[in-house]
């Protein structure tokens, strides 16, 4: 497996993490959760990026990871 594609799974994995049981939760909590999740995977998000990752999970949308993942310069690796 190549950096990108442990790069996607493991966002993917912490996106479906956070949003499996916190949809209903505030805000901060879901980025508290998020930051947890994405140290634990070894993945790095730009503020921007984890921002909008929070956004659309407060808000119960679907979060893109490919396009998240394919910005790899702008997080870090996985």
């Amino acid at each position: 497996m190549n950096q990108d594609s442990a790069r996607v799974q493991a966002l993917r994995g912490v996106v479906e993490r956070v949003t499996a049981w916190q949809e209903t939760a505030p805000e901060g909590t879901i980025r508290d959760e998020l930051d947890k999740a994405l140290r634990e995977a070894g993945v790095t998000l730009t503020e921007e990026q984890t921002a909008l990752v929070t956004e659309k999970i407060s808000h119960q949308e679907e979060v893109d990871v490919d396009l998240l993942a394919d910005h790899s310069g702008e997080g870090g690796p996985a």
